[in-house]
């Protein structure tokens, strides 16, 4: 089982080298997982709030690690293609214990953020969640998976100071966790064009997220060099958005009955 999941990781962190962008739809069920091979995509990612909603629970750590993980394990056990699972801030445990446990549900990579969850709002230290980004490194190859690492950087979700100071403590804390060993730097929810493109000079590859709608386009995104893209909840709330509807229409037809 290893080796397979080896292989999924070693295919995961090559789809980030090109030829295109990696575009990555987020799953919260195996069915959801289903579907999103079977349009194509070479690898998909979960996400967090999908998944937590999806089990009764508020997103942000909200659900228990044990849940979340058996989600997981569903999901990559339901596809061929690599899965990258959003583990958020690491429900509490240790470096080797998170990697074990993705190991074990079949995980090829996983999202790894920086927001405190225990003791916030906040961030964690930025030098402190460097040094857990290398223990994290360490772990998978020791091993014997490197798992691919998508290092999220929450300063425009917490919105600590003016927004240059927001992008001046993001770039800081890039570097410090490419330095640290993360595969990819995910900037979350930032769409500026000009501060991505900082990102992409700073640390190579980046994660964005887009949504329907929103102001940043695949095209534009490619652009700039954004080298992977991922949807966060967007897909999981289209899907509730289409639930609400068809069962509003039914209820409309039902109350007519006499």
């Amino acid at each position: 089982m290893t080796n397979s999941i080896a292989g999924k990781a070693t295919a995961l962190r090559q789809l980030h080298a090109g030829p295109g962008m990696l575009v990555l739809p987020n799953a919260w069920d195996a069915a959801s997982a289903k579907v999103l091979e079977a349009a194509g995509f070479p690898a998909i990612a979960t996400t967090s709030g999908g998944v937590a909603n999806a089990l009764g629970y508020e997103d942000h750590q909200g659900a228990p690690a044990s849940e979340m993980l058996e989600a997981a394990a569903r999901i990559s056990s339901a596809v061929s293609i690599p899965v990258t699972v959003d583990f958020e801030a690491g429900y509490g445990m240790a470096p080797d214990e998170i990697v074990e446990r993705l190991i074990e549900v079949g995980a090829a990579g996983f999202n790894f953020e920086d927001s405190d969850h225990v003791n916030g709002p906040g961030l964690i230290d930025a030098e402190a969640q460097a040094e857990r980004i290398a223990a994290l490194k360490d772990a998978g190859r020791a091993a014997g998976v490197d798992l691919v690492l998508n290092a999220r950087v929450d300063v425009y979700i917490q919105r600590q100071g003016t927004p240059e100071e927001q992008t001046a403590e993001g770039l800081r804390r890039a570097l410090l966790y490419k330095d640290a060993g993360a595969d990819c730097i995910y900037p979350i929810i930032q769409a500026d064009e000009a501060i991505l493109a900082r990102y992409v000079a700073a640390v190579g590859a980046i994660n964005v997220n887009l949504r329907p709608g929103g102001p940043l386009t695949l095209q534009r995104a490619a652009v700039v060099g954004v080298r992977r893209v991922s949807y966060a909840t967007s897909l999981f709330r289209a899907a509730m958005t289409a639930l609400e509807q068809a069962a509003a229409e039914i209820q409309a037809e039902a109350a007519v009955l006499p």
